[in-house]
């Protein structure tokens, strides 16, 4: 009995994820045509921190039970997750083309972030409250210059072409509920997946750190996978690449920047093996990025492969 229902919170917290990621991509499309907001940088911003807010949620609730293997591999599974299986998937759902900013400004961001995470982690096999400081003050300042200087280009667009007026789907009200009743949905959806799923998993005896890699951080990102699915779908597809791009940066320095403050991720057990496939899938998507200046179907593909080749790395011993 116990086993059908946790297969009912699955399937509800499935349905739940799709339409809070449709209603959150609607809102945020309308309040960056409101704003004067591109929406790459909705996506890089109000869209990936929201669709982040259950790995906010899950390694900061395991920081403070002391379980810094599941709060870290939380975030270094999801931002594999992102780049391997919701990228690859939507590349091979349509090619997603790439701005200018991104590889500009975004893409190395992410990369960098990805790298001084790496440092500090072996620096003291975790992350102490120092460190996360540095993080969450690189985030702030990132976020910042980002929405400033999308507001100045947005701007200079709008002196040269004044004729055009932005459309107005829904008004300012309508768009912030779009977003919060969004966002509501696909944290209940992450939350009925993740129980349901971890209760499966236990059932199959896995570690702290395979859960946290695999189980947790594939849940966790599934407003993510929503989201960027969704978005793709409808041709948003400033949305459903900036929303990974955003999402991976927020991880690493907006949530590794807050969660050590609150608790400090000490004796964590992560492999360097783990930190190399972020690393590796990371930095592969620069040159991928830049060649066409899109993500190709094939390139999707590729980025598949790496992440079920990681799985199966990380699920072989079981066998």
């Amino acid at each position: 009995m116990e086993i059908v229902w946790n297969l009912v919170l699955f399937l509800l917290g499935l349905a739940a994820l799709y339409y809070g990621a449709e209603y959150l991509v609607k809102g945020g499309c309308a309040i960056a045509e409101k704003a004067g907001i591109s929406p790459l940088v909705i996506g890089l911003t109000l869209v990936a921190c929201a669709t982040s807010a259950p790995e906010l949620v899950v390694s900061v609730s395991a920081a403070i039970s002391g379980n810094a293997d599941i709060s870290l591999g939380n975030i270094v599974g999801s931002n594999i997750c992102n780049i391997a299986l919701i990228l690859g998937l939507c590349a091979c759902i349509t090619p997603l083309s790439v701005k200018y900013q991104i590889l500009r400004l975004d893409a190395p961001v992410m990369a960098g972030s990805a790298i001084l995470l790496t440092v500090f982690y072996f620096m003291s096999n975790g992350l102490n409250r120092i460190q996360g400081l540095i993080l969450l003050l690189l985030f702030l300042a990132y976020t910042v210059w980002n929405i400033y200087a999308s507001r100045k280009e947005e701007r200079a667009a709008a002196e040269e072409k004044p004729e055009e007026q932005p459309k107005k789907k829904y008004s300012l009200f309508v768009s912030c509920f779009l977003v919060i009743f969004g966002l509501g949905l696909l944290i209940a959806g992450a939350e009925l997946f993740l129980k349901s799923s971890i209760f499966f998993a236990k059932l199959f005896d896995l570690s702290d750190t395979i859960i946290g890699l695999t189980i947790v951080a594939v849940g966790t990102s599934l407003p993510e996978l929503a989201t960027s699915v969704v978005a793709a779908i409808k041709g948003e597809k400033d949305i459903a690449i900036g929303n990974v791009v955003g999402s991976n940066i927020f991880n690493v320095l907006g949530i590794l920047g807050i969660t050590p403050l609150i608790s400090p991720l000490k004796n964590s057990t992560l492999a360097p093996m783990d930190f190399g496939v972020m690393l590796f899938s990371t930095l592969i998507l620069l040159p991928m990025m830049r060649s066409g200046w899109k993500l190709s179907r094939w390139e999707g593909a590729l980025l598949l492969y790496i992440y079920v080749a990681y799985t199966v790395w990380l699920l072989l011993p079981l066998f």
